[in-house]
């Protein structure tokens, strides 16, 4: 399935079109985690255009999940169809973040982004029609808040990859706790309008403003207008975007760390949440107001641990802040399901908050910055598919043990997994070490024009590469071409082999393989700073009088040539 229309070049890919000194400063190696403020990135009229189209996006989706999971517990008593509530609008993101973030690379992001709204706004008023006319069943509610759940698959891939490019390097962790500000703001303002609406009005009217505030967001998308950049290659193909963008993952030892620790998070901390609307009703013996002070207090809390975020983390670290948090929200939830009255688990749930969004958002950094942009937006979406994989499994299982013993002992055993989990992988680490100055570069020296004609499909093409090494240095050689070969599957090279010359000591030979010949010259145009400064360790190995002699081959179908005999 080939993309038609031009793709904006990859060092400007969608960009929405920051100033220059945003663009030079977004080539700074400076570290994230110094103390910016927290407001910083709204001076950029862009970003807080967008940024409000963000609130307003994740209002709506709070005011689904809210109406949605009250609307249940009406439906049916069953805990597990109450507790799948959530995992219904998380599993669409585990199924279709991969697509949607393909999609998010290669096509414009600007259109991509409005069409959420668009699908949202479509859903929440169908959602509303079946309310009106009383024709919600319980199975009918599921199918809708998966369908409403496919909005947070398309949306967030393509707005995490949007944000890196609208503020400066320096400002990334202030603008990602600006979304964490807003996700959290609406965790408070949504719930608790949809709690006055389900009071006062009913869930059909919390899904007509659903409608309202999607078709808002859209406005705002659309008035944002990117200056993207086209390049001279033609768009990557979906399938083969989908495969390059799985596979430099699976070759970045930060990012499989990071997909491994959101999972195990969210697997643990997702009891909580999904199991709310039972806790208020069955533990607090509350109705629609308990549910919404609950949530709202979650809410207040993730808020005032967003507006900190910068300078808490600048003292202890991203690891630090990340095991401390699945440590106290474990026991916060513990606190909220025994506490004897609700004005103790009001503040539990505050603390709760500020845990969830300090580890969520300590995870969400170094996962943006093990990302260059190229990629981001595929990246972005497998780390998203392991958060919510975690939470709809999570969802599932809890619900499942809450029916088989009661809310308690399901929240109480989730409390008890996570710190386990950690002890078992405390080794791993957060993937909090020293980010890579992942800044788009060119590689010096234009490789030779091809004297035979090659087209666009034509592979696979195979590069090789020798060098000439001193025999003592060759254990120290072998460990920074263990690090090329990540780098080169992490750019989309099929395979990658080193040999070394029986004849010669000292002598080695690379070589790695590309698709076909436009994914050989794509390749090119995805090297970094860090693959930059990775070339010239190689090259510092290197005792030849001449560079490093390098050569490429096409595949040669054997079928091209006569099987007619020689004369």
């Amino acid at each position: 399935m080939a993309m038609v229309r031009p793709r904006p070049g990859p060092h400007t890919a969608h960009a929405p079109g920051p100033s220059q000194s945003a663009k030079e400063n977004n080539r700074l190696p400076n570290d994230p985690s110094a103390v910016q403020s927290t407001f910083a990135p709204l001076r950029q009229p862009v970003f807080r255009m967008l940024w409000l189209a963000w609130l307003a996006a994740n209002m709506t989706m709070w005011m689904n999940e809210v109406a949605s999971a009250w609307l249940m517990t009406s439906l049916t008593d069953n805990a597990l169809m109450v507790a799948m509530v959530q995992a219904a609008s998380t599993l669409p993101v585990f199924l279709l973040g991969l697509p949607s973030g393909a999609l998010a690379d290669i096509v414009d992001r600007r259109r991509f982004f409005a069409l959420t709204q668009v699908w949202a706004s479509l859903v929440a008023v169908l959602l509303a029609v079946l309310s009106f006319a009383g024709a919600l069943s319980a199975p009918l509610l599921l199918v809708l808040t998966f369908a409403n759940g496919i909005t947070m698959a398309m949306r967030w891939p393509v707005f995490a990859a949007i944000v890196p490019q609208l503020v400066a390097r320096q400002d990334l962790s202030a603008a990602l706790a600006l979304n964490a500000i807003a996700a959290n703001m609406s965790r408070v303002i949504g719930p608790v309008l949809a709690g006055a609406l389900l009071a006062g009005a009913g869930s059909a009217y919390v899904f007509l403003l659903n409608a309202g505030l999607s078709v808002l967001a859209c406005v705002l998308i659309l008035r944002w207008r990117s200056e993207p950049r086209i390049s001279a290659l033609p768009g990557e193909r979906f399938f083969a975007a989908m495969r390059v963008g799985v596979q430099h993952v699976q070759q970045s030892p930060r990012m499989r760390v990071v997909l491994a620790r959101i999972f195990l998070f969210f697997l643990q901390a997702t009891s909580l949440t999904a199991l709310l609307p039972l806790i208020a009703r069955q533990v607090h013996g509350g109705g629609p107001g308990t549910f919404t002070a609950l949530l709202a207090a979650m809410g207040g809390g993730a808020l005032v641990m967003a507006l900190n975020l910068a300078r808490l983390r600048h003292r202890i670290g991203r690891d630090t802040m990340v095991y401390l948090g699945i440590c106290v929200h474990a026991v916060s939830a513990v606190v909220v399901v025994l506490s004897p009255t609700l004005w103790l688990s009001v503040p539990a749930m505050a603390v709760a908050g500020m845990a969830w969004i300090g580890t969520a958002n300590s995870l969400t950094v170094v996962a943006q910055l093990a990302l260059p942009d190229w990629v981001r937006a595929r990246g972005m979406s497998i780390y998203q598919m392991a958060l919510m994989g975690g939470s709809a499994a999570g969802a599932a299982l809890w619900g499942y043990v809450a029916t088989l013993t009661d809310v308690r002992t399901s929240i109480i055993a989730a409390a008890l997994l996570g710190p386990c989990l950690l002890l078992l992988t405390r080794k791993r680490g957060a993937g909090g070490t020293v980010d890579e100055d992942l800044t788009p570069a060119t590689p010096s020296g234009a490789a030779p024009a091809p004297v035979i004609d090659i087209g666009p499909d034509d592979g696979p093409v195979m590069v090789t590469i020798e060098y000439l090494i001193d025999p003592a240095n060759a254990q120290a050689f072998n460990a920074v071409m263990q690090q090329t070969r990540l780098a080169r599957l992490r750019q989309g090279a099929l395979s990658w082999g080193l040999f070394r010359d029986t004849a010669q000591a000292g002598r080695y030979i690379e070589y790695f393989l590309d698709e076909n010949w436009i994914e050989h010259q794509r390749r090119q145009e995805r090297f970094t700073a860090a693959d930059i400064g990775l070339r010239k360790r190689r090259l510092a190995f290197h005792i030849g009088a001449e560079p490093p002699q390098t050569k490429r081959y096409i595949g040669q179908p054997i079928g091209s040539f006569s099987d007619a005999p020689p004369d």
